[in-house]
């Protein structure tokens, strides 16, 4: 699995790229947005560990401009316990985060538990619900035909409610279907997925696929 690391302190893309190394990937290391762009698209990566603050293309732009074209798993580094970055950086399609400083180890163990979720995604056979078609094996979803490009996350929750079609969810109970049982996802991540997952789904024409019963969850509701 090749992991690239895009941060422009060379000091931490040394420790992170010894740590991932360590670890069994194949790291990559580069110092900018425009780098990392380039290097995703010529390198085909299986997880980018992406900092915000990158000189000139800042990570929420790199992340912009990816989720345009690629589902590319993207763990962001944030410089500060800012829950303004963190929401951004969930809605613009980033998998999950981690706050610096940070021990190497937590890295490796996001980047491990990311690759486990995206990996479990491509197990399975087809899934169809109303005009809804998810492919498991290719990790791909189409709407009435035509595709519709998810993140990893979003992928994982639709896929979810596919599989249960009708049944109500509580939020914790989809929190660790998602995420693995005991994660510290907190609700606001979990809404921001599921905020983009709907946005996705109604420029399909499906603005009521999922149904929120207050103080009960979620379901996949019926669509023609």
């Amino acid at each position: 699995m090749k992991i690239l690391i895009v941060d422009d302190d060379p000091r931490l893309r040394d420790l992170l790229r010894i740590a991932v190394e360590r670890a069994g990937f194949t790291a990559a290391t580069v110092a900018d947005g425009q780098a990392a762009l380039v290097a995703a698209r010529r390198n085909a990566p299986d997880l980018m560990v992406l900092d915000i603050g990158l000189p000139e293309i800042d990570g929420f732009e790199v992340c912009r401009r990816l989720r345009a074209t690629s589902d590319l798993p993207i763990l962001f580094l944030t410089a500060r316990d800012d829950e303004v970055d963190r929401i951004v950086g969930l809605e613009l399609g980033a998998d999950d985060y981690v706050t610096k400083p940070f021990s190497p180890r937590e890295v490796v163990a996001r980047i491990r538990a990311i690759l486990k979720r995206t990996a479990g995604a491509g197990q399975g056979q087809t899934l169809r619900h109303g005009p809804i078609t998810l492919d498991r094996a290719a990790a791909a979803c189409h709407v009435a035909g035509q595709p519709l490009a998810l993140t990893a996350t979003e992928f994982r929750l639709l896929d979810h409610l596919l599989s249960h079609p009708g049944r109500l969810w509580p939020k914790p109970r989809l929190i660790d279907a998602i995420w693995g049982a005991g994660s510290q996802v907190s609700d606001r991540t979990f809404d921001s997925h599921l905020r983009n997952l709907r946005q996705k789904l109604a420029q399909g024409g499906l603005s009521e696929a999922i149904e929120t019963l207050h103080g009960q969850g979620l379901r996949l509701a019926v669509v023609a």
